[in-house]
């Protein structure tokens, strides 16, 4: 019977917050350099290796813009600083679950 409800809570808590089951998170703390794609594209490396890409929501981007991040680890609806600007991310991509 326990084992019943706990299916069902975890159940629940997947369909309620599905954001957060296909959210895609990434360590930013490595990247080393980026390129920037499109106006509201970033493919971010570690040395040569691609890391993430992340695509902005309400912000533009060029390849002379000042990228910072606000915190090391990032997911999806986290926010990064570009030129000053505080962006939000839309979708953040890993390399190793999804390619770009």
């Amino acid at each position: 019977m326990k084992k019943n409800i706990l299916v069902l809570l975890c159940l629940g808590i997947f369909l309620a917050l599905p954001n957060l089951a296909v959210s895609d998170c990434k360590d930013f703390g490595r990247v080393t350099n980026w390129y920037v794609q499109d106006e509201n594209t970033i493919i971010f490396y570690s040395q040569n290796i691609p890391v993430a890409e992340i695509v902005l929501q309400d912000c533009t981007v060029n390849s002379s813009s000042n990228i910072r991040f606000l915190k090391t680890y990032m997911c999806d609806n986290d926010s990064l600083l570009i030129d000053g600007e505080e962006c939000a991310i839309m979708s953040l991509t890993s390399a190793s679950s999804g390619s770009f």
